[in-house]
């Protein structure tokens, strides 16, 4: 690591002059300049104090008074910014926090991977298919899935119609939740067809429907504690998420706010840096050690204890409670080598960070059929060794981090849906990687429910 990371001088575009990988190359740089511009001028997407917000309540995760469930697609599209498709995403998460929060016993921190996961990056710049290349679709900020010359060339202009759709997303977001959900309060209203489905052991079958009557009679008696509405008790607060993937979109919104110290990135209240892009002397650990904003980072099972350690120093300098979210992604048959010696170097260095899990990234596969897909199985398995690893270290697992979705999909095998590879062509939608979908969703909130309140 160069020596003069942490003791450079920052701005919002000092990462313009460090190696920028997986940032895309446009050829037409006065509309790059125009976009940018406009972006500056806009409106901020979230604000300072709902950030500041956000930090402090990571802080008391870090704890183990809190718990973060993070979820939401792999890469937006523009396509899916309907009342539908939002409103699916919204409904399964704020359900899996309930479960959750029954199960656990604390409140849960809720956050969406949208209204700005438009960014993705990709192995190959290019892709090639029968003997044309292309550039690859970097996700919906960038350029358009469709194989063309004109839908694969970067588009800046894009740019400026990601902010427009993210900022309908959130305020279709605040609506619903100011509103209130009909149904998110009934349980017996959900879609539990997985505890009927014969891969699911009987035991488990009737101690999830036990915990779902639990759940529904604790909320009927909240309800009928007096005049106030159930969804006055159970109104959530909603944060925002997505991988900070494109620098010029950030930067653009990145602004200090008034009688506040330091500069905010106003597209999201939680930015987080891929495994790809984590490197200390990078573009994107430049830009983002020098936000307010909390910061996650994935951490695969191939990263060095020591090189993690410096990454952290250089992100959270001042050892600061609620900034860093380590979001460790090792696979399942990984995690049990990698994570411990990860969490003894850190814990021992007197490193404050929150450990989140993400299942998904590690236990990526190929099916038989040419798609990629992931084994319910696996992820369970990680997020269960996890789990123990953190139990045995004295650390404290305080969130998970899934891609999910609200609709009907099939892109995972396994659980109790029983979804199979010959089932993976019926409804595979996703443009990148493969989702939970709603039924395995909420099974995965039962499961986490089970194991963190000693009955795994």
């Amino acid at each position: 690591m160069s020596p003069d990371v942490q003791t450079s001088k920052w701005s919002p575009t000092s990462w313009e002059s460090r190696i920028a990988s997986h940032q895309v190359v446009y050829h037409d740089r006065d509309a790059v300049d125009r976009a940018v511009q406009k972006l500056r001028m806009l409106p901020p997407l979230v604000t300072s104090g709902e950030i500041d917000h956000l930090r402090a309540q990571l802080a008391e995760a870090e704890e183990g008074k809190r718990f973060l469930l993070q979820g939401g697609d792999c890469a937006e599209t523009l396509d899916d910014c309907t009342p539908g498709a939002i409103t699916a995403k919204l409904k399964i998460l704020l359900q899996m926090s309930l479960v959750l929060v029954h199960g656990m016993g604390k409140p849960v921190i809720r956050v969406g991977r949208f209204a700005g996961q438009y960014s993705k990056p990709r192995s190959s710049p290019t892709e090639t298919r029968e003997g044309a290349t292309l550039p690859s679709y970097f996700g919906d900020l960038v350029n358009k899935a469709e194989f063309s010359e004109e839908g694969r060339t970067p588009d800046p202009h894009l740019m400026v119609r990601g902010y427009q759709h993210a900022a309908m997303t959130l305020n279709f977001i605040r609506s619903l939740i100011d509103g209130g959900f009909a149904d998110l309060h009934h349980p017996e209203n959900w879609d539990l067809r997985f505890l009927h489905h014969a891969s699911l052991p009987d035991g488990l079958r009737s101690e999830y429907q036990h915990m779902k009557e639990q759940l529904a009679e604790a909320l009927k008696f909240m309800e009928n504690l007096g005049d106030t509405s159930i969804d006055e008790l159970t109104r959530v607060e909603f944060f925002t998420s997505h991988e900070g993937l494109n620098l010029l979109y950030e930067s653009a919104q990145t602004r200090e706010v008034p009688r506040k110290t330091g500069w905010y990135d106003l597209t999201t209240h939680f930015p987080w840096i891929g495994e790809r892009t984590r490197g200390p002397d990078g573009a994107h650990v430049e830009f983002f050690r020098g936000i307010r904003n909390p910061v996650g980072v994935k951490i695969g099972p191939e990263a060095a204890p020591d090189d993690v350690l410096r990454l952290i120093d250089v992100l959270n300098p001042a050892n600061e409670p609620g900034k860093l979210v380590l979001i460790h992604r090792m696979g399942a048959g990984a995690i049990a080598s990698a994570l411990p010696r990860l969490l003894a170097r850190i814990t021992d260095a007197g490193r404050r960070v929150l450990w989140v899990c993400d299942p998904m990234h590690g236990n990526t596969i190929s099916a038989k059929a040419g798609v990629k897909t992931r084994s319910f199985d696996a992820i369970l398995s990680e997020l269960d060794q996890a789990f123990t690893v953190h139990q045995n270290a004295g650390t404290i697992l305080g969130g998970v981090h899934f891609e999910l979705t609200g609709e009907d999909v099939t892109e995972c095998v396994g659980g109790g849906a029983g979804i199979t590879e010959s089932d993976l062509t019926s409804n595979y939608t996703s443009p990148c990687d493969p989702r939970l979908n709603y039924q395995q969703a909420l099974e995965m909130a039962f499961v986490i429910a089970r194991r963190t309140n000693g009955r795994a």
